[in-house]
């Protein structure tokens, strides 16, 4: 997706993983647990062909029941919430700490609705995520440093170098967001670039996860 600040451009696979899932989950013990697994998997491929389809559908039921919300502030109080589909099963200690990392930024980001109005908070929650990004990015060239024969990391390293790039472009773009909520005052495009941050961690979590599975 494009750095380019449209607001009407949907976040992939974040509403998918940060609502319909959840939400599936907690359908489960009520209905047949084959159906909701097959509307999950519709779910799933359907995101997977259009990109951002979750989000605007579920932004539609929003409005068809006149509510007023803001997609874009739900997905980022959602966003710390844990998934498996980023989630990864290892001994190495370079790892558990690269997912604490990833938890932790997604956090402090997922604080930003409450506190972007006052701004001594806000202000301290912007160094919390500078902080959150570089302690990532040091867990990431630890993993690469020390792990790089664990599983499947030299067939995936062109793959995690990239989503490393990109993840560097994305906090980027929100400082420059963030420079630019100062002088207009505009909250949707904070929001809207802290999820496109979180989706950018997500895509390294999930990367990481092929690079280590059997």
């Amino acid at each position: 997706m494009a750095l380019d600040g449209d607001d009407s451009t949907p976040v992939p696979n974040l509403a998918l993983e940060a609502i319909v899932k959840p939400a599936l989950r907690e359908l489960e013990p009520s209905f047949d647990e084959k159906a909701v697994e097959n509307l999950r998997g519709a779910f799933a491929k359907a995101e997977k062909e259009i990109p951002g389809l979750t989000q605007q559908i579920v932004g539609e039921i929003l409005k068809s029941a006149s509510l007023s919300v803001n997609i874009n502030e739900v997905l980022l109080l959602c966003a710390a919430q844990n998934s498996e589909e980023y989630s990864f099963n290892v001994q190495e200690e370079e790892f558990n700490a690269l997912m604490k990392k990833a938890k932790d930024l997604k956090s402090i980001l997922a604080k930003i609705p409450a506190e972007i109005c006052n701004r001594q908070k806000f202000l301290q929650t912007i160094k919390d995520i500078a902080t959150a990004i570089r302690d990532l990015l040091d867990a990431v060239n630890e993993v690469f440093k020390k792990c790089q024969y664990v599983g499947k990391m030299s067939q995936y390293k062109e793959g995690l170098e990239r989503n490393k790039k990109e993840f560097v472009k994305y906090s980027k773009n929100f400082s420059d967001t963030l420079k630019q909520y100062f002088k207009d005052q505009r909250s949707e495009a904070v929001y809207i670039s802290a999820n496109r941050l979180i989706n950018q961690t997500n895509h390294i979590l999930y990367m990481f996860k092929l690079a280590t599975s059997p």
